[in-house]
């Protein structure tokens, strides 16, 4: 049973979450399930995408999957992660994708609609990016993904607190495009898509590549990306990861130790 749905509606596509009894978490079935229907819709010459949940969610995503992390000593976000993988399709489609949220969004699923082009959202939407709370290390791209969204200050208020920012504030800061009440956020979607469906597709395929290549060229010397990511292991290797899985699925407070 397939985890999404897919609606067409001419040049636009529609992707709807559809897990809510897990608050759409991104297990690798429901990762796998979006990434197929955006190679479908790619083979359709689909022009615009839309990335949802169900209408009237409370949560759009509650993120990765902890149950799905390893607790071996095992890189947790690794490249081949299918949260990883999500996150470059989505950023590698050719066409733009606009994400349009209503309800929290948590931890990875904040980088997933990061990686999207446009992001739109309702007042009573939230963004928490969660790893400090989990213990999680997180890694460079996705880091990468978040300074391209959001200023420095504000990427490591999120990192550091863990604690939602609202989608008021994340348009003042220029995290997300626009924020509109729920009655209308549905229409005004689908008439950005199709304002953009209008215009020249080769263009935008373009011009969407040219702004990954040029957002992605950030100078960085082997030896420093070699110490960023190696930075990862003492926090996958500590006590203090496996206490945060733990503490998860037991669903009680984590006690860390910085250790």
């Amino acid at each position: 049973m397939k985890l999404i749905s897919l609606t067409q509606d001419g040049p636009v596509g529609t992707i709807t979450l559809d897990n809510g009894k897990k608050h759409n978490a991104l297990s690798h079935t429901l990762v796998m399930d979006v990434i197929e229907a955006l190679k479908e819709f790619e083979n359709n010459h689909t022009r615009v995408v839309t990335l949802r949940s169900q209408p009237g969610s409370k949560v759009w995503s509650a993120g990765h999957d902890i149950g799905e992390l390893p607790e071996d000593g095992r890189d947790p976000l690794g490249w081949n992660d299918p949260l990883r993988e999500l996150v470059r399709t989505i950023e590698m489609f050719r066409a733009p994708v606009i994400a349009m949220i209503d309800g929290g969004v948590w931890g990875g699923a904040v980088e997933v609609v990061l990686a999207c082009d446009i992001i739109i959202a309702t007042p009573a939407s939230t963004f928490a990016v969660t790893p400090a709370k989990l213990g999680v290390p997180y890694n460079v791209s996705g880091m990468m993904t978040f300074m391209s969204a959001a200023s420095l200050r504000i990427v490591k208020e999120l990192a550091f607190t863990a604690t939602p920012i609202s989608a008021t504030r994340a348009e003042h800061v220029g995290m997300i495009n626009h924020v509109v009440a729920p009655e209308d956020i549905e229409a005004f979607t689908q008439d950005m898509a199709n304002t953009i469906a209008a215009n020249a597709p080769l263009s935008i395929s373009v011009m969407k590549e040219q702004l990954r290549v040029l957002a992605g060229a950030k100078p960085l010397t082997p030896r420093g990306f070699e110490k960023v990511q190696g930075l990862r292991r003492v926090v996958y290797d500590s006590q203090d990861y496996h206490e945060g899985i733990r503490a998860f699925k037991e669903k009680r407070k984590p006690r860390f130790t910085g250790t």
